[in-house]
């Protein structure tokens, strides 16, 4: 007899940080190289707005971008592990997701891509992270297991459907449920209407990011830092206090090292309502540091 608890954790899936970390180092080299054609290919945007990738059906996606008279679109496929690159003029190249180097990935991708006529002039190094290798030259990398790449997607469908609830409930400005290739995690940013003064020392990554006043929660599946999945919620720029207030649920908290409020994965994973726990959490990280940042009124009463 399956349980209501086992189906539950069924459909959210374990996801630890040691066993998987591996395949993510791998794939976030390889999601930053796609990432880094759309940045190529857009114009600027408020906030980076013309960076992220989106969540579909099967994977991740640049949504469509153009290229001199050509458009196209690059999907990753974190079901059958395969990169599309589909032009609107109907050509289709594909690249193999597999355990290989992230160069040799590199080199087959910008391949393809010239033989559909799209020559992007990329930054070749990775942003965001620490100690960067070039694409081109990245052996390092080469890890990648299906089956880890797969649940980690599967876990990012199930929260960007939640947290596409969360920016529903908002009747101000709002940023799309993001996936940032940069930081490897998935947010949605809700915006006061005011604007904010970067520091001058902040390189463009933040000075363009942070233009405005804004609050946001989101995931990431754990780094150096923080070795474990979990939610995260700030609010811009850090309203004095804040790490006092009290928020849900009841395993969620100011971590002082990060900066930000931290609810853990594994603790949603055990939630009998866990779309419940994640929208609590956003909530009330929200309320947290826009009261403190007097925002609207208008703003704070969910639609």
């Amino acid at each position: 007899m399956i349980t209501a608890g086992a189906t539950r954790l069924a459909e959210w899936p374990d996801l630890p940080y040691d066993a998987w970390a591996p395949t993510m180092a791998t794939l976030h080299m390889k999601l930053q190289i796609i990432g880094k054609v759309r940045l190529a290919l857009t114009p600027r945007e408020p906030q980076w707005a013309n960076v992220p990738l989106y969540l579909t059906a099967r994977g991740l996606t640049t949504s469509p971008i153009w290229s001199g008279r050509a458009g196209f679109a690059i999907d990753v496929d974190l079901i059958d592990h395969e990169v599309v690159i589909a032009a609107n003029d109907g050509g289709v190249e594909r690249v193999a997701l597999r355990a290989r180097p992230v160069a040799d990935f590199y080199e087959e991708l910008i391949q393809r891509l010239h033989r559909l006529d799209i020559n992007p002039a990329i930054s070749t190094t990775p942003s965001e992270v620490t100690n960067p290798i070039p694409f081109p030259d990245d052996r390092v990398h080469a890890d990648y297991d299906p089956e880890w790449a797969h649940r980690f997607w599967r876990l990012l469908a199930r929260i960007d459907l939640v947290l596409k609830e969360h920016r529903g409930r908002f009747r101000g400005k709002a940023t799309p449920v993001s996936f940032w290739w940069g930081t490897f995690d998935l947010s949605v940013a809700r915006f006061s209407g005011r604007p904010a003064q970067p520091p001058a020392e902040w390189g463009i990554i933040r000075r363009v990011g942070g233009d405005a006043e804004q609050a946001c929660v989101g995931f990431w599946p754990g780094n150096e830092q923080l070795r474990e999945p979990a939610f995260f919620g700030y609010t811009y720029p850090k309203p004095a206090g804040i790490e006092e207030a009290t928020i849900g649920p009841k395993d969620a908290g100011w971590n002082p090292s990060i900066g930000e409020f931290i609810l853990p994965y594994e603790s949603v994973r055990q939630e009998k309502d866990p779309r419940r726990a994640i929208l609590e959490f956003a909530e009330s990280t929200f309320q947290a540091g826009a009261r403190r940042q007097r925002w609207d009124p208008d703003l704070l009463t969910p639609y």
